[in-house]
């Protein structure tokens, strides 16, 4: 039985988390597990979510498969209570609790806007992109220009440098065009 001291803390987030109510956390798991792992919760009967994507892919033998494969790769989220947590440690392939200190929860209203989100979208994962990041457009007629993101919204917009004549431009690109740089691929 999982005991725990109350503290009291004025807000309503920590009240919930001292009152022991189910939050949605976020799980790290051992790369392509997540599957495995969902379902070792199920038996459990555990509550998570696990959003799924579908991609083709072209095995060696030239044969095309669709696959389901999950949004956030190494990821899971899980409803759980504190108490709880405990018990979603213990499944085979989960290596910790996202959180700095101690365990975040997550959003309910972003975990429901996923859940929605996904019926009526198309999602794929993106790397994850900051303003002030290195970027490179990858596709379209700007393909191969480096450049500094300046606004992660629907259009993005980048400042592109032509180091020769020191003079830069800024292009709105979409966000699909972009990929991060990596800190070697920085002339």
């Amino acid at each position: 039985m999982c005991k725990s001291a109350a503290l009291e803390v004025p807000s309503v987030h920590a009240s919930l988390v001292a009152n022991g109510l189910p939050q949605w956390f976020a799980f790290y798991t051992v790369p392509r597990h997540e599957k495995h792992i969902a379902r070792h919760l199920d038996l459990r009967e555990i509550a998570y979510f696990l959003p799924l994507y579908r991609a083709q892919r072209r095995w060696k033998n030239g044969l095309n498969v669709s696959l389901e494969l999950p949004l956030f790769p190494n990821y899971i989220f899980v409803h759980v209570d504190r108490c709880g947590r405990g018990r979603v440690l213990e499944v085979p392939g989960v290596l910790s609790i996202v959180g700095a200190r101690q365990p975040s929860p997550l959003s309910e209203i972003e975990i429901e806007s996923l859940r929605v989100g996904l019926k009526f979208r198309k999602f794929e994962p993106h790397p994850y992109l900051v303003t002030g990041e290195k970027v490179r457009i990858k596709s379209g007629p700007l393909a191969g220009l480096a450049g500094v993101l300046l606004r992660n919204e629907d259009n993005c917009r980048a400042v592109v440098t032509v180091e020769q004549i020191m003079r830069s431009v800024a292009i709105d690109v979409g966000l699909d065009e972009l990929e991060a740089m990596s800190p070697l691929s920085i002339a």
